[in-house]
Order: structure tokens, then C-alpha cells, then sequence
């Protein structure tokens, strides 16, 4: 039976979403007024319980951005459980509910985006997630309004640990085969769990406004920018570096496939095209 906390949290995921969505559907229109456009939802059933809906648009803004939630239950493959705090105690038994977003825009000048929030419930309760920013070309302004914004919304609770968390995105998404960073940052957490469950959602809500609120903000300031070709490929082959990060490396891919997630959601972050030296 699903508790009050994991409507909850599953509800506010399915409400960040809706938020988002609209908010880059308006990107869209600003754009291009006259030929607006929109986010495709699919639902998918996952066989062993639960499901969720995937999001997609692709416009003149975003070449292709995708807005997940899930919501699902089941039990944890034996090989598997080891890997997730508390699995082992409740016999692979778990819930976990979330929302994922990557967006990859045309422009080499709009920096790409991803964003994770989750719950996850075995025999223990926790919190995951984050944001970071992947420019083809790095601003060093931009760079300080996203961390400006991840630092102020850690900072409007307790619970959460900035200059831990900021080093955490730091090593997390890092190409150790590349000796190189995928992006420019931002903030990571996981086994977020502290004795004021409150104040861990109400941390987490924050992480997820404070994102829509800054990249809507960046994407409005260099959507109308002319670009090159060179600028282009350059935007190419810096999205093999995602493909990269997100095949070898990215605990949500593992966590998707390895639970049984429709393939086609798990996957959306890849880029459409992409092209490697």
C-alpha cells in the first residue's frame, strides 16, 4: 500500500513536471509565435509494478528535451540489491517515484541541462538527485548565476550541504577515460536521509524550482543568437561526451534498466544527433 509521504512525493514530481513543461513550451512561443510547440506525452506500464509517463519535445529551441516521471515497486533483482541501501533488509522490496529531465538545445550557444529528482523506499526512506549544466562553450557568468541558484536553494535548508554537494556533481559527472569534466557542474546528492523528512521533500522541491527558474532564465538570454557551423559540430561532439557519461557511467541508466523501466524513457537523455572527431 502506498503511503501519504510517497503520494506525496510522487504527486509533486508529476506537478514539477507539468511546471516545467510549460515553461519551455513557452520558450517555444517566444520563438516562434506562430508555429508553437509542444511536449508529446507517452505512458508506459512497467510489468512488475507501477509505471510513468515520458515527455518529449523537439522545436526550435530544443532539438530534443524530455521530461520523465515514474512511479514504481517491485522487487530488486538478487545481484542488485547490494547496490541500494536498505534492499538487502527488505528481501529486494522497494518503491521509488521521480522526475528526469535532459534537454539538448540546437543552438551550440544554449548550454545543455539535466535534472534528477527521486525518492526511493526499501527499509530505508531517501532522497536523490541534482543539477548540472553542460555548455558546448562555457560563459563564465552563466556558469555563476546556475551554481548561484543551486547554492541558494541549498542554503534555504538545512539539511543540504552545498560545498559537499557541489564537489559531489564535480566528481560524479566526470569522464574518467576523457581526464575531463562533462559539464560545468552544479549539485548532486544521494541517501539524502536525515531524521526531518520534511525538510528533506521540502529541500528537494526547491532543487526543482530553483532549476526552472535559472535555465528557463538562460535559455531566453541565447536562443536568439546566430551561430556558426563550426560552433555546431563543436555542439556535436560535445554531446559524445554525454552519450559517453550516460552509457558508462550514470547510476540512473544502471537503475532504470536494472529495474525493469521502459528502455525508451531511460534512454531519452541521448542526443538525436551527434558526431564524434
Amino acid at each position: 500500500m502506498t503511503t501519504e509521504r510517497e503520494k506525496r512525493a510522487s504527486s509533486w514530481f508529476a506537478a514539477l513536471r507539468d511546471d516545467i513543461c510549460a515553461a519551455l513550451e513557452g520558450l517555444e512561443s517566444e520563438l516562434a509565435p506562430d508555429c508553437p510547440h509542444h511536449f508529446h506525452r507517452d505512458d508506459w506500464v512497467r510489468e512488475g509494478g507501477g509505471g510513468g509517463t515520458m515527455a518529449l519535445m523537439r522545436g526550435g529551441v530544443f532539438e530534443k528535451v524530455g521530461v520523465n516521471v515514474s512511479e514504481v515497486h517491485g522487487v530488486f533483482a538478487p545481484e542488485f540489491r547490494r547496490a541500494i541501501p536498505g534492499a538487502v533488509e527488505a528481501e529486494g522490496r522497494f518503491w521509488a517515484a521521480g522526475l528526469s529531465l535532459v534537454a539538448h538545445p540546437r543552438s551550440p550557444l544554449v548550454p545543455a541541462a539535466h535534472l534528477n529528482t527521486r525518492m526511493i523506499v526499501t527499509t530505508k526512506t531517501w532522497f536523490g538527485g541534482g543539477a548540472d549544466l553542460t555548455p558546448t562553450f562555457p560563459v563564465e557568468e552563466e556558469t555563476r548565476a546556475f551554481h548561484g541558484a543551486m547554492e541558494a536553494a541549498c542554503a534555504a535548508h538545512p539539511v543540504a550541504d552545498y560545498p559537499r554537494f557541489k564537489q559531489w556533481c564535480d566528481e560524479y559527472f566526470y569522464l574518467p577515460h576523457r581526464n575531463e569534466a562533462r559539464g560545468v557542474g552544479g549539485i548532486f546528492f544521494d541517501d539524502l536521509s536525515s531524521a526531518d523528512w520534511e525538510g528533506d521533500f521540502a529541500f528537494v522541491r526547491e532543487v526543482g524550482l530553483a532549476f526552472r527558474q535559472v535555465y528557463t532564465d538562460l535559455v531566453r538570454h541565447n536562443m536568439r543568437r546566430s551561430w556558426t557551423p563550426e560552433q555546431r559540430r563543436a555542439l556535436l561532439i560535445k554531446r559524445g561526451r554525454y552519450v559517453e557519461f550516460n552509457l558508462l557511467y550514470d547510476r540512473g541508466t544502471t537503475f532504470g534498466l536494472k529495474t525493469g523501466g521502459n528502455p525508451e524513457a531511460i534512454l531519452m537523455s541521448l542526443p538525436p544527433e551527434v558526431v564524434w572527431p
